[in-house]
């Protein structure tokens, strides 16, 4: 791939907000791999041929182990890393489940407050919704 394509490609990722009452499921980031520690919400990347939808239902399965009911589109973001990649993130809500949810790869998972939502270090590319619903505004 040249590096004009490279700059094209963009990462295509879905990620939930499982809420309770004024809470939300937020997942941080083991310390192998890309941004060590850093706080985010669950999901993951859509596979060839996959829809936003159908890839959070499979990561949140593979992730979490629940069967999951997307909801509503609630954000989206275009961010660019400054070292890479550049990632376009649909966020979704899921208002329901099925099963328990087990932490099959975070370093942890937390029912945050929304209102305390940025004592997080959160991926730069989910800071703005972070942003928006520790100041109340959707989600």
């Amino acid at each position: 791939m040249s590096q004009a394509q490279a700059e094209r490609t963009v990462l295509e990722v879905a990620a939930g907000l499982l809420r309770d009452a004024d809470r939300v499921l937020v997942c941080q980031r083991s310390e192998r791999g890309a941004h060590p520690g850093r706080w985010e919400f669950p999901g993951g990347k859509l596979e060839a041929g996959e829809t936003a939808r159908a890839c959070l239902v499979r990561e949140l399965k593979e992730e979490l182990s629940i069967d999951a009911e997307v909801g509503d589109l609630l954000h989206v973001v275009d961010f660019e890393y400054p070292m890479g990649p550049r990632v376009r993130i649909q966020f979704f809500a899921v208002p329901a489940w099925r099963g328990t949810i087990e932490n099959r790869v975070f370093a942890r998972i937390v029912w945050q407050p929304l209102s305390r939502l940025l004592e997080l270090d959160f991926l730069q590319a989910d800071v703005p919704l972070v942003t928006r619903l520790a100041g109340g505004r959707g989600g």
